[in-house]
């Protein structure tokens, strides 16, 4: 029986310097060699999914924007844009309340880079996107965008929250860091869509993650497996744990669930080590 499974990228996939184990390339080639689907689903936006290192793996397609971008085999399938009017009504408001955002688009992210030069993760944007980084204020009122995430520190966060409750879920990462998702969208969500478009049956589906924004996909899909270095709450919410990034996390859970058969992807621990 074909499964569907969809695998989030930070902290799953790859580390914060983009590093992605051996092993798990090798298991999502593997599964895909046994005639199983595999995605990315992230709440990167889709204009912040360009690495050649994540597509040279091979996947099935893209769930994006924590659900409101959905692309299959190349085709977008759905998207959720945020109308004009309410994102220049967000974006006036998170700054109102002290907020940093970032506006999250399948062409482009938006960032002013005063707002960010000086960190470590706006470095990092920076460095990777290139020409899909563009700023918030030049381009004032005609972003396309699908969600934003925001830096809230020293700011008003409850105030804040308060007067966008209408339109957008919270998902807070830390103290510091949230993400604004347009209300009824949610990794889940994407799955949904993407198996309803595929014929996928529910049952028939793994979601692998690490991160507050992976507790729905993980509740929803047939199978969710939290890696080793997942925060409690997502261990907790899934079904299946399996070990760190760092130590083939990946690979083993999808040994553990039989998708990568007796071939020889299968037999990759005895390659590593030598044995074969």
């Amino acid at each position: 029986m074909r499964k569907a499974v969809f695998f989030d990228i930070d902290g799953t996939l790859w580390d914060f310097t983009n590093r992605i184990p051996e092993s798990t390339v090798t298991a999502i080639r593997g599964l895909r060699a046994q005639g199983h689907l595999a995605f990315l689903c992230s709440g990167r936006a889709r204009a912040y999914i360009q690495s050649p290192a994540l597509f040279d793996i091979g996947f099935d397609g893209v769930l994006a924007g924590c659900g409101t971008y959905v692309e299959v085999g190349g085709e977008i399938i759905y998207e959720r844009l945020i109308e004009k009017e309410l994102a220049v009504r967000t974006v006036e408001t998170v700054r109102r309340y002290g907020f940093r955002p970032i506006l999250e688009g399948p062409e482009y992210l938006y960032m002013d880079a005063e707002d960010f030069a000086h960190e470590p993760y706006g470095k990092k944007v920076m460095r990777e996107l290139g020409g899909h980084l563009v700023g918030i204020r030049e381009h004032y009122g005609e972003w396309r965008i699908n969600k934003l995430s925001c830096a809230t520190d020293h700011a008003d966060r409850e105030g804040c929250f308060a007067a966008l409750a209408d339109e957008y879920t919270y998902l807070i990462h830390n103290e510091n860091v949230a993400e604004l998702v347009p209300k009824g969208h949610s990794k889940a969500t994407g799955i949904a869509r993407a198996c309803e478009y595929l014929g996928v049956d529910r049952a028939d589906t793994f979601a692998v993650g690490d991160s507050v924004n992976d507790l729905e996909m993980l509740s929803y899909a047939g199978i969710g497996i939290a890696m080793g270095n997942a925060s409690p709450e997502v261990k907790e919410a899934a079904g299946f744990v399996t070990d760190a990034l760092y130590d083939d996390g990946i690979y083993h859970a999808m040994q553990h669930f039989g998708l990568l058969g007796e071939g020889s992807y299968a037999s990759y621990e005895g390659r590593h080590n030598g044995k074969e």
